[in-house]
């Protein structure tokens, strides 16, 4: 691999990285979107429909189905409370833009503004009963839907990386057929 300003050449192909903070930082806004700036076309389509499709799909799960917007909603929100630490949020956090409304309700919350912005759309429960309802309700949709949201967003995390570093060189791998140099 041999690197020259911000272009790379990885098996036998020469990859221009364009800026990789700026790269890195549209990868995190909407997945596939570092790529796409790079003119990595390719990987910023399959970025952005994979990574995007298993979100909204966590959002649907975790609703029980429905197609009401607080419904769909409630998988991803950010509470820091004793009683209730949404750590899931950290991963859910790396899907970029779309996770924006629910730091923006967890935010408010923790300022004492606890009237949702947004219609209720990620906004955490008004209490523990609330949560309960809300797993009860969707039976074990809740729980997988956050997974799923989760999972989103750690995939993002990696694909930023690569939107900031670019493709890993494959190995070369030892030929089987080589006879093996015996030292003399």
């Amino acid at each position: 691999m041999a690197a020259k300003s911000n272009q790379l050449e990885v098996d036998g192909l020469t990859v221009q990285l364009r800026r990789p903070e700026v790269a890195a930082l549209l990868a995190w806004l909407i997945p596939g979107a570092g790529h796409y700036y790079q003119r990595r076309f390719g990987k910023a389509a399959v970025y952005c429909l994979c990574i995007l499709s298993l979100y909204l799909i966590g959002l649907f799960i975790g609703s029980g189905g429905r197609f009401e917007l607080k419904a769909l909603g409630r998988v991803v929100y950010w509470s820091w409370t004793p009683e209730d630490r949404r750590w899931h949020f950290l991963c859910q956090a790396g899907v970029g833009l779309p996770s924006l409304p629910a730091a923006i309700e967890g935010w408010r919350a923790s300022r004492g503004n606890e009237k949702p912005l947004f219609g209720g759309f990620m906004h955490k429960p008004t209490s523990i009963a609330e949560l309960d309802r809300w797993h009860s309700q969707s039976a074990h949709g809740f729980d997988l839907g956050s997974l799923y949201t989760m999972i989103a967003g750690l995939l993002n995390y990696l694909v930023i990386f690569d939107a900031f570093s670019g493709p890993l060189p494959l190995l070369p791998t030892k030929k089987e057929d080589e006879e093996p140099q015996v030292p003399k």
